[in-house]
């Protein structure tokens, strides 16, 4: 009798699952049992593909970045570049809410079985940025931000939204203050600083709010089976992206 062939479809299964489970229970939840009964596989199947939960939280994490990923490429290039910025730091924001379990460890500030970040990780993350990267250059083009590097003036937009994230994740945003107006008066505020006027900032942060759609959780993409599971770097976010939501 030949042996039973391994189904291709089992590692993005455990993946979707995974991150299923995390944002739906939290950390407690993930167990390999319950991973193996969601996905229906075998727990076997968790040590098959992954070499174990370690490397099934790393797939977890690039799908998180790869969920990232395919929210940022929904943005398309306008005649307004700032209202095209401010979209990007909408759905960061947005995505980390509908994702915070998994959003803590793509950033670090949750460990799952002893995983932690390696260098590789983090500069998979960092390919999701190209596209606001793009789109600053784009500002800077237009006469709407000083000139300048696009990547540092990028860094600083998405240091600063991560940080207000965070945040609001930690509740520690609380009226008055909340985190809705906080957000809001952070993003023209960011525009103003990179050079824009106050007034064209403000007019198209409020465009990029009538273009955005709340993203719902769930997988938006389909990980790569490769290199034993892990998802690969979303090779396409490396080169510039088309930055109106559809």
């Amino acid at each position: 009798m030949s042996p039973r062939r391994a189904d291709p479809r089992t590692p993005s299964a455990l993946v979707h699952a995974a991150a299923r489970v995390l944002a739906s229970e939290g950390p407690s939840a993930l167990t390999t049992r319950r991973l193996a009964r969601e996905a229906g596989c075998s727990t076997m199947a968790v040590y098959t593909n992954f070499d174990g939960m370690t490397g099934l939280v790393r797939a977890m994490v690039h799908e998180g970045f790869a969920r990232l990923y395919a929210r940022f490429s929904r943005v398309r290039a306008t005649a307004d570049p700032v209202a095209d910025l401010a979209l990007y730091g909408r759905i960061y924001r947005a995505s980390a809410v509908a994702d915070p379990h998994l959003y803590s460890v793509m950033f670090g500030s949750s460990s799952l079985a002893g995983f932690s970040l390696s260098d590789d990780d983090r500069q998979h993350g960092r390919y999701t940025m190209a596209g606001v990267v793009a789109c600053t250059e784009r500002c800077m083009r237009a006469g709407r931000f000083d000139d300048g590097d696009p990547f540092l003036v990028a860094h600083h937009m998405w240091t600063t939204v991560h940080g207000v994230t965070s945040l609001e994740l930690g509740s520690y945003l609380v009226e008055p203050y909340g985190a809705d107006d906080c957000f809001e008066s952070l993003l023209p505020a960011l525009m103003v600083g990179a050079g824009d006027v106050r007034e064209r900032a403000v007019d198209s942060v409020a465009l990029s709010r009538s273009r955005f759609q709340r993203p719902a959780p769930g997988p938006l993409s389909s990980p790569s089976t490769k290199n034993r599971g892990a998802l690969s770097a979303p090779a396409a976010a490396v080169s510039t992206l088309p930055t109106t939501m559809e």
